[in-house]
């Protein structure tokens, strides 16, 4: 990254610090009472990009209403007991910061803000409980002028649209993808690129969360924000598909199984894949055509090679169906959207299911609720008058940084950027702010250290210090309409604030503090459970557990979590050795065997059963552990008894390709199945091909 500012982040700020003034202006010209809260606002709220802060505005303005709601009703009633008053503001911030963490769309602004607001509104209020309405009336109008003079410049002073962005952030993944999509064709991916593409799983999951604020962006790709979604569902469904076309190849390499008719095959397929220009929709018709020749020349009852050949087949016709279906979306997005001219050739699946860390949230909620506790306890032992300032801050310290796996090192940095705050708003106070008489030059004086501050913002890296710094100073600067700084004011303000910060480190790297390694741990436990699951789990339309595109969504959003996790942890961790994509193909085959299971003959529905109950056995065994473990040889034995069970049954050669997936899956490096000795029968005929339909993975 270039570390000098460019054009867009000099734009930013400065939009920013419009904002801030524009907000500070119309405050203290209507008389509210802490015209400085507006400020404060927008350097807390904005955003470089304008779908970003719309999505958020909204739902900010509703939480902030929420929250001054919650203190109109709990201060009055609980300001004589403040014991009482400081658990239910505690619980209160607590609760809504544990939702706010499992709602992972812009719409968790609503419960966070509805949280911390209600703490910085109550406890500076408790003082005076009969002005209630009035002060939490006075915060939320400040409050909201804030987030609506930041919304209103970003969208009419040069705004920066979400659209291009993601266009670009697209191409770049459908780059990616591509070459190892040729990688895998041409036989040149090896573990080297393992960790590359795991990133692609991580960048599907980044490009989910621009995708969900794309309905505020003012591009043309927001009129398209349903198709862009379909696009990003096929990103992610392509991603099992090529791991396993790549397992199914190696294999078939390994055993000199590739024929003249499949390597012509392979090759016309890779030039398709990196056609600069989008070929014509009639060149995926030939891949398919030639596809489904190859199927109809396969014998499934000729050894291992020929059933591992229709496997890799059927996926192929999955890469060719999802490569054409991305292209004929990009071309639809970049028309403007609409209703399409042409079906796509993957059906379009439910709304896609994210992982939730219930255990995770209720112990950010948790110690939220007793940094609050403690620092009221503090508080009433004392009788300090600024102890109000030092809960406040607590909580809302808490919670800005709560979605971090360890957040003492940003409760760290923030002490630090208190530090700096208060010894820069001790200089303006005091050296510069007394020669200031009137706003032009107080916007100009403050244009020295705020623009800066919003350099920090425009920059993902230093964002949230950026600002927390913005914040922080133009609260304790505590703005009015005349000058009116006093020492004694300044000096219990900034030691609220510092000890407030403080109070929320320590209790956060005693109870909430956890490193990638706990984090990745949880997230495989999680993904063990589930496919523990998909066997045993007595609703057959549970979706789930048994649709594969959610199930498929389900654990590669896991996986795109991971990612970050293990390069963390590094490659001497035994995580390192775990393959999170073998996993993902072994949930899709399960749901797939699952689902099939009723309509299979009796000897083959207990055979396939067999195998899932100890599929679902070893991945129970290996949730409770949290640790990968060797999985038992009667497994191995109990598919190759399915296998034969297939076979057998003329009307079940399409389950031999979830039972191929399965035994890849698990034992990638077993010898090869031997399918027992059957009558020979003539290849199967065109119209005998396993149904292109069924995808195995």
């Amino acid at each position: 990254m270039n570390p000098w500012p460019g054009s867009n982040e000099w734009l930013f700020s400065v939009k920013t610090f419009a904002a801030a003034m524009l907000a500070l202006y119309i405050a203290m010209s209507i008389g509210l009472d802490r015209p400085y809260w507006a400020m404060a606002t927008v350097y807390i709220v904005s955003q470089p990009l304008i779908g970003s802060v719309r999505s958020k505005a909204i739902f900010r303005l509703v939480g902030t209403a929420i929250g001054a709601i919650a203190t109109i009703v709990l201060v009055p009633n609980l300001v004589d007991a403040p014991e009482l008053l400081s658990a239910a503001l505690a619980l209160w911030t607590g609760g809504c910061l544990y939702i706010a963490l499992l709602d992972r769309t812009p719409r968790s602004y609503l419960f966070m803000l509805a949280g911390y607001t209600a703490a910085l509104i109550g406890f500076p209020a408790v003082n005076a409980p009969d002005t209630i309405w009035d002060v939490a009336l006075a915060r939320v109008e400040e409050i909201w002028l804030g987030i609506l003079c930041s919304t209103v410049i970003a969208t009419v002073v040069f705004p920066r649209q979400l659209g291009p962005l993601l266009a670009e952030r697209i191409l770049a993944w459908v780059g990616n993808a591509s070459t190892w999509t040729q990688q895998v064709l041409d036989g040149t991916d090896d573990k080297a690129n393992a960790f590359a593409h795991l990133r692609l799983a991580a960048d599907a999951v980044e490009l989910r969360m621009l995708t969900s604020q794309l309905a505020w962006d003012d591009s043309i790709w927001q009129s398209a924000t349903r198709w862009v979604g379909e696009l990003q569902r096929r990103m992610v469904l392509l991603l099992p598909v090529l791991s396993s076309i790549s397992d199914r190849l190696a294999a078939l390499r390994a055993a000199d199984a590739i024929t003249p008719g499949l390597r012509h095959l392979l090759a016309d397929l890779s030039v398709w894949v990196r056609a600069g220009a989008p070929p014509p929709r009639g060149e995926a018709d030939r891949m398919r055509h030639a596809i489904e020749q190859l199927q109809a020349e396969t014998d499934l009852t000729a050894g291992w090679n020929q059933v591992m050949r229709c496997s890799l087949l059927l996926r192929l016709h999955d890469l060719v169906n999802l490569r054409q279906d991305m292209r004929d979306l990009r071309r639809h997005i970049e028309e403007g959207g609409g209703p399409l001219a042409l079906p796509l050739a993957v059906p379009s699946s439910g709304p896609q299911r994210l992982h939730h860390d219930q255990g995770l949230a209720v112990l950010s909620g948790l110690a939220a609720a007793v940094t609050i506790v403690l620092a009221c306890a503090f508080w009433i032992a004392t009788g300090w008058q600024a102890g109000s300032g030092m809960a406040a801050l607590a909580a809302a310290a808490c919670c800005l940084f709560a979605t971090l796996d360890d957040p003492t090192p940003a409760l760290k940095n923030f002490l630090v950027i208190a530090l700096i705050s208060v010894a820069a708003v001790g200089i303006g106070l005091f050296a510069i702010l007394p020669n200031v008489h009137d706003f032009e030059m107080l916007a100009l004086v403050l244009a020295a250290f705020f623009i800066p501050v919003g350099l920090l913002i425009a920059r993902p890296a230093t964002q949230p210090m950026g600002s927390a710094l913005g914040f922080l100073t133009a609260t304790l600067l505590s703005l009015q309409g005349a000058y009116s700084a006093d020492f004694v004011s300044y000096a219990d303000g900034s030691f609220a604030a510092l000890l407030g910060v403080a109070s929320a480190a320590v209790v956060t790297a005693l109870m909430r503090s956890v490193g990638a390694e706990w984090s990745a741990r949880r997230l495989l436990r999680a993904d063990w459970r589930d496919l523990a699951a998909i066997p045993t789990s007595p609703t057959l339309h549970d979706q789930a557990l048994h649709d594969r595109d959610t199930m498929a969504g389900l654990l590669l959003d896991r996986l795109g979590l991971l990612v970050p996790r293990l390069a963390a942890v590094g490659a001497g961790n035994d995580l390192a050795a775990v393959d999170a994509l073998a996993d993902l193909r072994i949930g899709i085959n399960l749901a797939d065997l699952r689902n099939q299971r009723d309509v299979m003959t009796s000897p083959l529905r207990q055979a396939v059963d067999t195998v899932l109950h100890g599929v679902a056995a070893h991945f129970a065994a290996q949730a409770a552990a949290g640790r990968q473990l060797r999985l038992p040889a009667t497994v191995l034995r109990d598919i190759d008894c399915a296998l034969d069970a297939a076979i057998a049954d003329a009307d079940a050669r399409d389950l031999l390709l979830q039972l191929v997936g399965l035994r890849r899956g698990l034992f990638a490096d077993a010898p090869p199945y031997r399918p027992p000795p059957f009558p020979h029968q003539p290849p199967p005929d065109a119209a005998a091909a396993p149904d292109p339909t069924q995808r195995p993975a």
